[in-house]
Formats: C-alpha cells, structure tokens, sequence
C-alpha cells in the first residue's frame, strides 16, 4: 500500500523560508513522478511543483523563482523548499505521486502553511 506522509509545514512570517519533506512507502519511488499540491481555504487545488523521476521540474507561475523542488531517491523522499513566502501563500500542501499516465494517483494527509506576521 502506498503512503506518503508529510511533514516540515508550520507558521513563518512573510519572506521567510520552509521546507517540506514527503515521504513515501509501499511504491517504487523512483520511476515515477512525484508532486505537490495545495488547498487554499475557498479555492480549489492547485498543482505547486512538479518533478519526474529523470528530475525534470515543473513550476506554477505564481511560485517560480522562489520554490523548488528536489528528490531523493535513495530516501524515498521529495522535498519543497519554499522561500520568500507570501500570505497568499497559506493552504494545506498536499504530496502526489503520479501515475504512468501523468493523473495525481495517490496523495499524502497534508501539512498546513501559514505566513502571516
């Protein structure tokens, strides 16, 4: 069974840094590509960040330049390093992992991120 548990989420202050940590069982961690979501309270999911098993990454605009996305594979784990974080930032991040065909196919608990002063 495949499982993905967050964790590194908390409250920051604006333009300060976080990083969050997924990681995951019960899967060949490696050959597929793994993600981050996120839930703002009223909004609908969003895709964050996005990297492949050969580490290609994908960015939403409103994220670009300032998070980054990583992988380790011995560890099974993906991280999300986000910096100069904004309010509009706040939502609960959710950790994917895709499918062959590219659909989110399982997701972690999540963690909560708050920036606010």
């Amino acid at each position: 069974q495949v499982q993905l548990v967050e964790s590194g989420g908390g409250l920051v202050q604006p333009g300060g840094s976080l990083r969050l940590s997924c990681a995951a069982s019960g899967t060949d961690f490696s050959i597929y590509a793994m993600g981050w979501y996120r839930q703002a309270p009223g909004k609908q999911r969003e895709l964050v960040a996005r990297i492949t098993s050969g580490t290609t990454t994908y960015y939403a605009d409103s994220v670009k330049g300032r998070f980054t996305v990583s992988r380790d594979n011995a560890k099974n784990t993906v991280y999300l390093q986000m910096n100069s974080l904004k309010p509009d930032d706040t939502a609960v991040y959710y950790c994917v992992r895709f499918s062959p065909l590219n659909n989110p196919a399982y997701w972690g608990q999540g963690t909560q991120v708050t920036v606010s002063s």
